[in-house]
């Protein structure tokens, strides 16, 4: 059975790496699980492995925060050695973040096979690092695991081979089914003193919305018109909370402490509307039937957006008040995508267990050049 390192290095990857490992373990696979310590915050961090029942990783590599180019630098540094000593068969990335392309590059040139997990998404829009990340990540490695058929169609537009792309569903919406009980069963409605279906949740961390002063004002405005008619609960990222301290939040938002997997998933769930600018939100939202408004002018999740579960609104205060209005007004009727079934990371599983070794396996390199030049690559 093969030795294979597991990925993980900030909230996003957690739930999509728990269920990718077990799967793999149920098979026999060796698995380790190499932390590297992107996301350092006990509220981002140590929460999320409790809830989630994930073991302690077998490596923490500590690299924490940084610019872009430190952060990924440091992931490569202390990842290489890493790789040298314990000689996977395979690495597993998944999502977009720093680490994720860090791993990858250092993989791709130390020889195991790779496999992206979240393979395809692309928002087009090259001005976001995870942008950046997800077709970088893609170009180097083996096994494209692709979570929607538009993935799937961006990577053949893209030039790659049919037998590195493989439409294998959600892992996030394995791990959202998998814990949906138990999140129901939380006491943080009670906590914040909410009534199930008569709030709105909010998040907010991306730096194009929580940077720029003016920007994070604009949405403020709106969601202060918002919660005059739904009140908000924002949950406050570590990103976001000293700017919304100076900048003071409207009545009828009620900030409340970062909140852990179990209790975000309660909180999505009893929601009468979640606007948001994650990406993972717009999934969850979508897989639990809740209307969701995307404070963004693009989104890598467009499936979401083709089965009426969200809207993007973009960030003009007064584009978002109509928008959310009218979602309030006349909800989408709840719908899921194929392969949001739960058993996304069986079919991971199959795929990279009866995949071949680097020696038998083609490799990257063994490809056409792409021909589309309007595709980010």
């Amino acid at each position: 059975m093969p030795r294979i390192v597991c990925v993980a290095g900030a909230r996003p990857n957690y739930m999509k790496i728990k269920p990718v490992m077990d799967a793999l373990e149920r098979r026999g696979a060796e698995v380790l699980l190499v932390h590297t310590g992107q996301h350092y915050d006990p509220a981002m961090n140590d929460v999320f492995f409790a809830d989630l029942g994930i073991r302690p990783p077998d490596r923490f590599l500590g690299v924490g925060s940084g610019s872009h180019a430190e952060q990924t630098g440091r992931v490569m540094t202390a990842f290489e050695p890493l790789l040298e000593e314990v000689s996977p068969d395979i690495v597993v990335v998944v999502g977009d973040i720093n680490s994720t392309l860090a791993c990858a590059l250092v993989t791709a040139k130390a020889g195991p096979l790779l496999a992206h997990v979240e393979s395809g998404l692309r928002s087009r829009d090259w001005s976001m690092p995870e942008e950046v990340n997800r077709v970088a990540t893609d170009r180097v490695s083996d096994y494209l695991l692709a979570p929607s058929p538009d993935a799937v169609e961006n990577l053949r537009a893209e030039g790659y081979r049919e037998d590195q792309i493989h439409l294998v569903g959600n892992v996030m919406i394995d791990t959202l089914l998998a814990n949906l009980e138990r999140a129901r069963a939380s006491d943080v409605l009670d906590r914040f003193g909410l009534t199930r279906g008569e709030f709105g949740l909010v998040t907010l961390h991306r730096p194009a919305n929580v940077d720029d002063p003016e920007v994070l004002a604009g949405l403020l405005k709106a969601l202060g018109e918002i919660a005059g008619r739904c009140p908000l609960v924002l949950p406050v990222h570590p990103r976001a909370a000293g700017k919304l301290a100076e900048l003071g939040v409207p009545g009828g938002i009620q900030l409340v402490p970062p909140a852990g997997y179990l209790d975000f998933i309660a909180l999505q769930d009893a929601a009468r509307v979640v606007l948001t600018d994650s990406g993972g939100v717009q999934e969850e939202t979508t897989a639990l039937g809740v209307p969701c408004v995307t404070l963004r002018d693009n989104t890598e999740r467009p499936i979401t957006v083709e089965q009426g579960t969200n809207v993007l609104a973009g960030r003009d205060p007064a584009r978002i008040v109509a928008t959310v209005n009218g979602v309030l007004d006349a909800p989408p009727a709840p719908r899921r995508p194929e392969l949001w079934d739960g058993r996304a990371s069986e079919r991971i599983a199959e795929v990279l267990v009866r995949g071949g070794s680097s020696i038998t396996r083609p490799r990257p390199t063994d490809q056409p050049r792409p021909t589309d030049r309007t595709l980010p690559i």
